[in-house]
């Protein structure tokens, strides 16, 4: 008798791995078959909110899923990667705000999908994303927030048709192995995911992306929403200030630190003002400071990792991890530095697949050490010897550790007048092993 296979997700899961050679293969071949043999789910959907970009497409869903909460609507969330467990990447609307996934309906779902694949070649993220989308459709809500996976033409996400907006946030230089090494042929890719007659939302870019951009919304049909020109956004004494064709809001700033947000934020609020005109201002300010999206400029200030840092210290930790996210981070550490004098030090660990002198360069001045550490578990960590070279090249002192509590443990040990500000960085899958080993893992 043939023995049945586990039926866990994380056992289904480790299984989806054998199944294509490539880690990542973009083409949507393969999930338009499957997506057919499980009854085209993707036609099923709540009104898709479909988010494209290299930086902040995470944080512009949070802003999203906040403010419509917020509102009292009911939201599908699906987000990659994870950080912890893979069940952060589809949250299901529920009264209240929704929750994430759980593990019997996750298990049984990913098993009916890889059951009708019968062994067909498809990458792990086009198979869980037609296990997500099975899942949204049988789920009620009022909108999905859809963040694209990788680029966005060929994306496994790229399959719904008639989105109700589909979004591009900041665009520079990323996965130039899958996307290619311009920063014109990125823009193209991410402008794949624009539909014939339906809203495109593009927050304010840098020159050749929103030219880029610009042209292919024409090409496509989409009718354009520019971020610089057809909506703007500011600090003003301690306010954000909003506006756009309807008018001006003055709110509250955001929960999300660092001025990048502001432009998530905008983002997020310029979609609503398109779609969903019917969401009040309150939601919208209640939106910005409840917002919570894990390990992007987040305080730890509780866990064991927390603990063990020098007292009095400030501990932040953030995914971002190429050039633009450098310049992000650098820009927001100065600004804390501005409010409130502290000695910066970066605990840092990167893939091989980053420029990793390019994340930190914007740190040069600014920070007076960079601790080196590994990305246990990943077969792209640069070894932390590797990354204090880098660090040194663009005129940061570096030393090598052999993990985060042992470079807390380092930095401890010294004798500190002002204590430090340590900010963990250069890597998600990094960032995601720190709220796992500091016991604060995202709910």
């Amino acid at each position: 008798m043939k023995q049945r296979l586990a039926a866990g997700s994380d056992a289904i899961l480790e299984r989806l791995t054998a199944l294509h050679p490539k880690k990542i293969d973009l083409s949507l071949d393969r999930i338009e078959i499957l997506l057919e043999k499980l009854g085209r789910p993707q036609d099923r959907l709540p009104p898709v909110i479909h988010v494209a970009g290299t930086n902040g497409k995470g944080s512009t869903v949070a802003f999203l899923r906040a403010m419509l909460e917020a509102a009292g609507k009911r939201v599908h969330v699906y987000t990659s990667p994870h950080l912890v467990r893979f069940h952060e990447r589809i949250r299901l609307a529920a009264a209240g705000g929704g929750r994430l996934v759980d593990e019997d309906e996750l298990a049984a779902t990913l098993e009916t999908c890889e059951r009708v694949n019968d062994g067909a070649p498809i990458t792990f993220f086009e198979m869980t994303t037609a296990a997500a989308f099975v899942l949204f459709a049988a789920h009620p809500a009022d909108y999905l927030l859809l963040e694209v996976g990788l680029g966005g033409r060929y994306d496994a996400t790229n399959v719904v048709a008639a989105p109700a907006a589909s979004l591009v946030t900041a665009v520079s230089m990323d996965h130039v192995e899958f996307l290619g090494s311009s920063l014109e042929g990125i823009a193209r890719e991410k402008a794949g995911v624009f539909k014939d007659g339906c809203p495109a939302i593009v927050a304010a870019q840098t020159e050749v992306p929103e030219r880029v951009l610009e042209r292919e919304a024409r090409r496509a049909g989409a009718t354009l929403t520019l971020g610089g020109r057809d909506f703007t956004v500011r600090e003003e004494h301690g306010r954000l200030l909003f506006e756009d064709e309807a008018g001006l809001l003055d709110m509250p700033l955001p929960r999300l630190t660092g001025r990048h947000q502001h432009q998530n934020a905008a983002t997020a609020i310029a979609t609503l003002r398109r779609i969903a005109p019917d969401i009040p201002l309150d939601a919208i300010e209640r939106g910005l400071l409840t917002v919570e999206w894990p390990a992007r400029l987040q305080r730890l200030s509780r866990g064991t990792l927390a603990a063990a840092a020098p007292a009095g210290a400030e501990l932040w930790l953030d995914g971002g991890h190429n050039e633009d996210g450098g310049k992000a981070l650098g820009q927001a550490m100065a600004d804390l530095e501005e409010k409130a004098a502290r000695p910066l030090i970066l605990i840092c660990g990167t893939l091989t697949t980053k420029d990793t002198k390019a994340f930190l360069q914007p740190f040069a001045g600014l920070a007076q050490e960079v601790i080196a550490v590994p990305v246990e578990g990943e077969h792209a960590g640069r070894p932390a010897r590797d990354v204090a070279a880098c660090a040194t090249a663009v005129g940061l002192p570096a030393a090598a550790c052999q993990g985060v509590e042992q470079a807390l443990a380092f930095l401890k040990a010294r004798t500190w007048p002002v204590p430090p500000r340590i900010l963990v960085c250069g890597s998600l899958y990094l960032a995601g092993a720190v709220l796992a080993a500091n016991g604060t893992p995202p709910t």
